[in-house]
Protein backbone atom coordinates (compact mmCIF):
# COMPACT_ATOMS: atom_id res chain seq x y z
CA UNK A 1 0.00 0.00 0.00
CA UNK A 2 1.38 3.48 -1.04
CA UNK A 3 1.11 5.97 1.46
CA UNK A 4 0.95 9.83 0.39
CA UNK A 5 0.87 12.78 2.37
CA UNK A 6 -1.85 15.31 0.39
CA UNK A 7 -4.49 17.75 1.01
CA UNK A 8 -8.33 16.78 1.59
CA UNK A 9 -10.11 19.77 0.58
CA UNK A 10 -13.13 21.35 2.94
CA UNK A 11 -14.97 24.26 3.49
CA UNK A 12 -17.44 26.16 1.25
CA UNK A 13 -17.72 26.97 -2.30
CA UNK A 14 -14.96 29.31 -3.18
CA UNK A 15 -13.97 29.30 0.21
CA UNK A 16 -11.57 26.33 0.85
CA UNK A 17 -9.70 25.09 3.89
CA UNK A 18 -7.80 21.75 3.43
CA UNK A 19 -7.17 19.18 5.58
CA UNK A 20 -3.19 17.34 5.52
CA UNK A 21 -4.13 13.68 5.67
CA UNK A 22 -1.95 10.43 5.42
CA UNK A 23 -4.16 8.28 2.70
CA UNK A 24 -3.67 5.01 0.56
CA UNK A 25 -2.76 6.53 -2.75
CA UNK A 26 -5.64 4.75 -4.74
CA UNK A 27 -8.45 6.73 -2.56
CA UNK A 28 -9.95 9.49 -3.94
CA UNK A 29 -8.86 13.07 -2.99
CA UNK A 30 -11.86 13.74 -0.51
CA UNK A 31 -12.41 10.07 0.65
CA UNK A 32 -11.55 8.40 4.37
CA UNK A 33 -8.29 8.78 5.29
CA UNK A 34 -5.45 7.14 7.90
CA UNK A 35 -4.68 9.90 9.59
CA UNK A 36 -5.27 13.74 10.25
CA UNK A 37 -1.83 15.29 10.16
CA UNK A 38 -3.22 19.20 9.60
CA UNK A 39 -5.01 22.38 8.46
CA UNK A 40 -4.42 24.55 5.92
CA UNK A 41 -6.82 27.47 5.13
CA UNK A 42 -4.80 29.74 2.54
CA UNK A 43 -7.70 32.49 2.65
CA UNK A 44 -6.76 33.00 6.35
CA UNK A 45 -3.25 34.28 5.39
CA UNK A 46 -1.44 31.35 5.17
CA UNK A 47 -2.41 29.87 8.44
CA UNK A 48 -1.33 26.52 8.94
CA UNK A 49 -1.34 23.87 12.12
CA UNK A 50 0.44 20.81 11.69
CA UNK A 51 1.31 17.78 14.43
CA UNK A 52 5.00 17.45 13.83
CA UNK A 53 5.18 14.41 15.48
CA UNK A 54 2.61 12.50 13.51
CA UNK A 55 4.28 14.19 10.07
CA UNK A 56 8.03 12.66 11.01
CA UNK A 57 6.12 9.69 12.37
CA UNK A 58 4.63 9.16 8.62
CA UNK A 59 7.69 10.47 6.69
CA UNK A 60 9.98 8.05 8.99
CA UNK A 61 7.60 5.22 7.30
CA UNK A 62 8.18 5.69 4.09
CA UNK A 63 4.99 7.82 3.58
CA UNK A 64 5.53 10.73 0.04
CA UNK A 65 4.09 13.98 0.20
CA UNK A 66 2.59 16.03 -2.56
CA UNK A 67 4.38 18.96 -3.60
CA UNK A 68 1.96 20.95 -2.22
CA UNK A 69 2.17 19.36 1.40
CA UNK A 70 5.92 19.20 0.51
CA UNK A 71 5.58 22.81 0.02
CA UNK A 72 4.12 23.72 3.78
CA UNK A 73 6.58 20.96 5.67
CA UNK A 74 9.33 22.50 4.37
CA UNK A 75 8.48 26.18 5.82
CA UNK A 76 7.33 24.57 8.99
CA UNK A 77 11.04 22.84 9.07
CA UNK A 78 9.60 19.67 9.04
CA UNK A 79 11.56 18.58 6.24
CA UNK A 80 14.58 19.81 7.60
CA UNK A 81 14.60 17.59 10.81
CA UNK A 82 13.37 14.46 8.48
CA UNK A 83 16.69 15.06 6.92
CA UNK A 84 19.10 15.47 9.60
CA UNK A 85 17.11 12.38 11.56
CA UNK A 86 17.77 10.28 8.36
CA UNK A 87 21.48 11.69 7.78
CA UNK A 88 22.03 11.10 11.75
CA UNK A 89 20.71 7.27 11.37
CA UNK A 90 23.12 6.64 8.49
CA UNK A 91 25.95 7.67 10.35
Amino acid sequence: MAVKLRLKRMGAKKKPTYRIVATDSRRPRDGKYIELIGTYAPLNEDSVKINEEVALKWLNNGAIPTDTVKNLFSKAGIIKKYTESKNKKDK
